[in-house]
């Protein structure tokens, strides 16, 4: 393999057998004929842009202390942690909009709430807003292509596991590294749901772990690159395995990227496909996901908490709201 498969999306059908291969090789692809306009994605990055030019205090407004069990807001650059390693890079974190009286927020869910915006920046809430909506109905796509391509059902996971998804988002800056640097913008790590999709602007850095050796997944206009995460190598007892990927900027550029995560319902447990399916290969971390007991929800507030492990020691103990 020298580079990661283009798959266009627009006939999920069609594109099952694809999606198969893509992810038994590398689990990663790039995603075409998605109907994402060029104009919302050209938006996002320039809200981005703008916000990120902002002088230290105007972003810490908008701090992710502020967004308590939401987890909601920006981080500056060494906050997130990936392995236990700071990252080079700071971002911003947002999820499905929830106002005050959404169950969820009055249950006192963790990763549920409302979302924080910069004053500063007033076209950043409506188009992430716009962006979130556009690419769930994306990610949906994906995921009636992946139940084909195992042998269920084109609905199954729409139906089941995603009527109500966990949506994550994510816009991340990464500052130019010296090409001798040991630094990572993201160190090595696979993702924790279903599937990621990614827009990356044109500087490149984002690398996959092949058999074969590490491969750029360099940016190709037009497209969004998509990998599949833990659950659904768990679901699919390794059949369809996720995948190590890094990030390293060494463009000379300030580099932002997009990831949007699209998960189980946080309150449903993740049990395996009922598909037949063969025997997947040993995970590249000796990790057996299928130990884990519990619901999405608990897996997914566990490993975020050993990202920002201050700030989940300080929303864990907060007193949740009772329904009422």
């Amino acid at each position: 393999m020298d580079a990661l498969p283009v798959i266009d999306i627009s006939d999920p059908d069609a594109a099952a057998p694809g999606i198969e291969a893509a992810c038994r090789e590398s689990g990663f692809f790039y995603v075409a004929g998605h109907g994402v306009p060029a104009a919302l994605t050209d938006r996002l990055d320039a809200a981005a842009r703008t916000f990120f030019d902002l002088p230290a205090p105007a972003k810490t407004e908008i701090a992710m202390a502020r967004g308590g069990r939401a987890w909601r807001g920006f981080f500056p650059v060494g906050a997130e942690l990936t392995s236990g390693v700071p990252d080079r890079k700071e971002g911003l974190y947002f999820g499905t909009e929830l106002g005050p009286d959404a169950p969820a927020v009055r249950a006192g869910l963790p990763l549920h709430g409302a979302n924080l915006f910069p004053a500063q920046v007033p076209d950043l809430r409506p188009v992430v807003l716009e962006y979130l909506s556009r690419m769930t109905a994306v990610a949906q796509t994906v995921l009636r292509g992946i139940a084909l391509s195992l042998g269920l059902p084109a609905g199954y996971f729409a139906e089941s596991y995603t009527a109500d998804p966990t949506v994550l988002f994510r816009i991340f800056h990464y500052p130019p590294s010296a090409p001798d640097s040991d630094e990572w913008g993201v160190g090595e790590h696979t993702d924790y749901g279903l599937l990621t999709l990614l827009l990356q602007d044109g500087n490149g850095g984002l690398q996959v772990r092949t058999p074969g050796g590490w491969l750029d997944a360099p940016p190709i206009p037009g497209t969004f690159v998509c990998n599949i995460g833990d659950m659904l190598d768990r679901m699919t007892g390794g059949w369809y395995r996720s995948t190590p990927h890094r990030v390293r900027n060494l463009s000379g550029n300030e580099r932002l990227s997009f990831p949007f995560f699209f998960d189980p319902d946080f309150s449903r447990p993740v049990p395996p496909l009922p598909a037949t399916l063969h025997e997947g290969a040993r995970r590249w971390d000796g990790q057996d996901l299928r130990a884990f007991t519990g619901t999405y929800g608990e897996y997914l507030v566990a490993k975020v908490g050993k990202v920002f492990p201050e700030l989940f020691a300080e929303t864990r103990h907060q007193e949740a709201p009772r329904i009422g």
